[in-house]
């Protein structure tokens, strides 16, 4: 049985990202907007409003929450090329799903300022020489983070939230 809440397993990384690591996760990035529109693509109002799992947020919650924490994660990647170890601020993303826009806003807002968020954020990925990735943010609930390593957590987060997507339609029998 596939664990409903972690899809494609938790996040984990075995050491400092290599070079190869950072290149694929710049393009997973850059791949996330696209694979999450074709994700939810033909869903209908009630679908978007289905949990992905017992207790979870709705397909519309994980759409609108995409681009909510990749930007923060951008912000933090622009802190931390601009500052020396800036310690970041979290923030409650399970606060922020509850607030009516990712409750009851059309998706394609968000679709929509994902691709431009990543389109920016790539660009910035790009432009990065290999000694950028080892630039860090500190941030109050893990501690020191790089670059390198949230470029490989957030390539994974995208993923993990397509997959709440098309594994639920999976289960359900949604045709993609």
């Amino acid at each position: 049985m596939t664990d409903l809440q972690y899809p494609i397993e938790r996040f984990k990384l075995e050491g400092a990202p290599t070079q190869h690591e950072i290149g694929r996760a710049i393009d997973e990035i850059a791949e996330a907007p696209a694979n999450l529109r074709a994700a939810v693509e033909g869903l209908s109002l009630e679908q978007l409003d289905t949990p992905y799992r017992p207790g979870g947020w709705t397909v519309r919650q994980v759409v609108h929450h995409v681009p909510d924490s990749h930007l923060n994660s951008y912000c933090r990647f622009k802190l931390a090329l601009t500052e020396e170890e800036p310690t970041i601020k979290a923030y409650h993303e399970d606060r922020w799903a509850e607030l009516d826009d990712a409750r009851t806003a059309p998706i394609e807002v968000s679709l929509a300022m994902l691709e431009a968020l990543h389109k920016r954020w790539v660009l910035l990925l790009k432009s990065l020489a290999p000694t950028d990735f080892a630039r860090t943010f500190r941030h109050p609930e893990i501690g020191v983070v790089t670059l390198a390593q949230n470029a490989c957590l957030y390539a994974w987060h995208g993923r993990h939230h397509v997959a709440h997507v098309t594994s639920l339609r999976d289960r359900m029998g949604w045709d993609r």
